[in-house]
């Protein structure tokens, strides 16, 4: 088959990468919209976005407002941009794969540009004790691997591994001390000085 020549004669550039792309925007003479899909299509490929960030990505890459939120109006119109989708499968992702608490998950979907209303939503179908349950799997897991350490000292790593993905205090000192078998309970703090 017979490649096309430009009207220079050489032959037809190869598709352009995404850097490429990138320096479009540079160009005076580039379409906004068009530059503004390129950026979405290419971020929204690598994993699902909220729509406050596909926003913030283009406000980045200056792109008027305007050209931005006809295209991010557009994209939501076909359901590639649905921050209310977006939310529960992040919910499900990190609650679920990576037992992560549904507080930090409201964080992390707050620091998205998620609103309010929608994350509430999101979180309401995870059940306390599907919460609950989730920790203790984690705990047991992490166990495992802790059959040398005294249960003082097995207390207080679990309990920091629940609290840094986000579980409240109480339930993270309740299922610990379950799991190692009570011991929890004396050994630990009165505050929150074991976050540190």
């Amino acid at each position: 088959m017979a490649r096309s020549r430009s009207a220079g004669g050489g032959a037809c550039a190869p598709p352009a990468e995404p850097s490429e792309l990138d320096d479009r925007r540079a160009d005076p003479e580039a379409d906004p919209e068009d530059v503004a899909r390129t950026i979405c299509l290419r971020l929204l490929t690598a994993r699902a976005r909220s729509r406050a960030e596909l926003r913030d990505a283009l406000a980045a890459r200056q792109v008027p407002e305007a050209a931005s939120t006809k295209v991010l109006d557009r994209l939501a119109a076909v359901g590639l941009v649905d921050d209310r989708a977006f939310a529960e499968g992040y919910v499900q992702s990190r609650q679920r794969d990576r037992g992560i608490a549904v507080r930090e998950i409201s964080r992390q979907l707050r620091d998205r540009g998620v609103e309010e209303a929608v994350i509430t939503t999101a979180v309401a179908g995870v059940a306390a004790e599907d919460e609950a349950e989730v920790a203790r799997q984690l705990v047991l897991r992490k166990l495992r691997s802790m059959t040398r350490l005294t249960p003082e000292v097995k207390t207080r790593r679990l309990v920091g591994m629940l609290a840094r993905k986000g579980y409240p205090p109480s339930m993270a000192f309740q299922v610990v001390r379950d799991a190692v078998g009570g011991c929890g309970e004396d050994t630990a703090p009165d505050d929150t000085a074991w976050l540190a």
